[in-house]
């Protein structure tokens, strides 16, 4: 029965998105029951990862949010259908779609909802969520919502690439200490997206908090482990961290990064280019504090 309430609820959301653009709007308010005016919750989106070992970078933002928020329901959603299906086939749990999980947050009497996401960056993954809750924001009656909020990814503007360069420099600020050692970020990308000019952006906050240093790279779109090298070449920098630049050490950081027998990773090919002297730093950034704390204040942003 619940799976065909939440299938009529998307099927309203369909209808009235396409009825009613120009009214799609997050935080449009909307009539609700009287009795659940107090319901609240706070959904985080995360692309995901089906690395075990890797989900402690989205669960320690799930728990710092549900220890900051004491007064919300705080959920979990992932983005990612392919990864979705994966730990439904190896492990038999469930994680919904945003979609799926906001129709059972309104099946289960939630009139407000702030929408967390762990994207870095506002690219597409991030315009696929606020689509979702565009429509969302814009049913009526028993199936909406009284308040529907989309909070900020983490590079956002300008003060946030500063910010983040402040983090960065704190996080590895021993590794910095030696003067030989320079930093290599290994983001995600958003290919032909406009935001993904927001690395760039940071990496000009990251060059004046420590000139030479760090190096940011993604794997979807330039700049490559190969114009890192060459950036790298002219900084004379004998010693190298690897390290994701993502909220999960997930696939990518694993196979794209670090993997010893592919010719390609970042690894291979900056050992190809001489350096011999590389360690790597297998950590999501979601598990960082700082991170952590700046995923919390978005959402206080949210709830003003």
């Amino acid at each position: 029965m619940k799976k065909i309430k939440i299938a009529l609820t998307m099927l309203t959301v369909c209808i009235l998105s396409f009825a009613r653009p120009a009214c799609a709007h997050p935080g449009h308010e909307r009539a609700a029951p009287e009795e659940n005016q107090g319901k609240k919750a706070i959904l985080v989106v995360s692309f995901g990862t089906s690395v075990p070992s890797a989900e402690k970078g989205i669960t320690n933002l799930v728990g710092e949010a549900k220890k900051a928020f004491p007064d919300h329901e705080v959920r979990l959603a992932y983005t990612s259908n392919i990864i979705r299906r994966k730990i439904a086939k190896d492990r038999n749990l469930l994680i919904p779609s945003p979609s799926e999980a906001l129709a059972e947050l309104n099946d289960d009497g939630f009139t407000q909802v702030c929408v967390a996401p762990t994207m870095i960056i506002p690219g597409v993954e991030y315009e696929n969520i606020k689509s979702v809750t565009d429509a969302f924001s814009v049913v009526k009656g028993k199936y909406g919502f009284k308040k529907v909020t989309l909070g900020k990814p983490f590079l956002a503007t300008i003060p946030h690439c500063e910010l983040m360069a402040g983090v960065l420099a704190e996080r590895f600020a021993k590794e910095l200490s030696d003067k030989d050692t320079a930093v290599v970020l290994m983001g995600h990308g958003s290919p032909e997206h406009f935001s993904h000019s927001l690395y760039a952006q940071l990496q000009i906050f990251l060059d004046e908090k420590a000139p030479s240093r760090f190096f940011v790279g993604t794997v979807e779109a330039p700049p490559a482990i190969e114009d890192i090298v060459k950036a790298l070449k002219k900084t004379g920098s004998k010693k190298i961290v690897l390290s994701p630049f993502m909220i999960v050490a997930g696939d990518h950081a694993l196979n794209d990064m670090a993997d010893r027998e592919d010719g390609g990773s970042w690894l291979n090919v900056l050992k190809a280019a001489g350096y011999k002297d590389i360690s790597l730093r297998q950590e999501g950034l979601g598990e960082d504090p700082r991170i952590a704390e700046i995923f919390v204040n978005n959402i206080r942003e949210m709830i003003k």
